[in-house]
């Protein structure tokens, strides 16, 4: 049976980690800000009232999460450092420390590219829920977009094909397009989502991605013909 963490972590205290994370995701303009952690937090309460979860210690790594993300930040060690000498202010005890720290350097797609990947406990795995949901359905086309508007990715050529099994260094480093982004990770989250509750949401969010593409693509075979020429 899985430690019992959540009376751990008082009202007050996660009050002062939510205004962390904030604070921390305030100024993001890569689809990471404040409304994708509070969109997180909502769905880490509804998964955790249909699975039992204790979800004190998922809603505060899930605020923290992207705190660490090495795509948002340049150096993630130094921002772990000062997430757990923030914890360690708030008087949180070393076993739910721990326990975030497990889940936020062990729940990205990034991690499922590599050989180190780590069995999450119950908490984690609803947070990891969470913010996949988060990357799928209408919100997750607009956030993938946004991102790639970000960082300069083209949104859509024909020509690259989707990369299908990357390392995390060509994830991270390789410049690909939006619609391969689709293909390489967004679309296969539905198989990676850990609980029940989780699976059902994302059910109806794939077909909403799927329809999407679908739709994109017919526009723009109209507009530019795979072949070059004008119509």
């Amino acid at each position: 049976m899985e430690m019992k963490l959540m009376n751990q972590i008082s009202r007050d205290q996660l009050t002062s980690i939510r205004q962390f994370a904030f604070d921390d995701a305030s100024k993001d303009h890569s689809g990471h800000g404040v409304d994708h952690l509070k969109r997180v937090e909502q769905l880490i309460h509804t998964i955790s009232q249909k699975e039992e979860n204790d979800e004190s210690i998922s809603v505060a790594a899930g605020l923290l999460h992207d705190v660490i993300d090495d795509k948002l930040t340049n150096d993630p060690v130094a921002k772990l450092t000062q997430v757990n000498q923030f914890l360690v202010r708030l008087n949180i005890s070393n076993p739910v420390i721990d326990e975030i720290n497990l889940t936020i350097n062990n729940m990205s797609f990034s991690k499922t590219l590599t050989d180190q990947q780590v069995e999450l406990s119950l908490a984690g795995k609803v947070v990891q829920d969470a913010d996949r949901l988060d990357a799928i359905g209408a919100l997750g086309i607009g956030r993938a977009f946004y991102y790639s508007g970000k960082v300069g990715e083209a949104m859509y050529d024909p020509q690259k094909k989707p990369r299908m099994h990357m390392t995390k260094e060509q994830y991270r480093h390789e410049p690909g397009t939006t619609i391969n982004h689709f293909y390489e990770k967004l679309l296969l989250i539905v198989d990676q989502l850990n609980t029940i509750t989780a699976r059902k949401i994302g059910q109806h969010r794939q077909q909403v991605m799927l329809k999407f593409i679908a739709e994109f693509k017919d526009e723009w075979e109209e507009i530019i013909p795979d072949d070059g020429d004008e119509k």
